[in-house]
């Protein structure tokens, strides 16, 4: 595995796991904790696709990422029953 494999798999993996804990209710599905994992998680892997050149990745990856820190923001601005 070169650099940037291990790279991509370490976001793309932060990506799944964030999935997992959600989809077996151990985060909360709208939760800081769920955004944050998919934040960071395709921004590496949004990096890593930039790295190698595969735009088509970089344009998903980057969506992913600023729509999660859109739903985080939002989450933090609500009221907090």
């Amino acid at each position: 595995m070169n650099p940037n494999d291990i790279i991509g798999t370490i976001g793309v993996g932060i990506i799944l796991i964030a999935y997992f804990l959600n989809n077996f209710s151990f985060i909360k599905r709208n939760g800081n904790l769920y955004f944050t994992m998919n934040i960071i998680g395709a921004s590496i892997a949004c990096y890593t696709s930039y790295l190698i050149d595969y735009i088509p990745f970089v344009i998903l990856e980057g969506t992913w990422a600023i729509i999660s820190a859109i739903g985080l923001v939002q989450n933090i601005k609500k009221p907090q029953d």
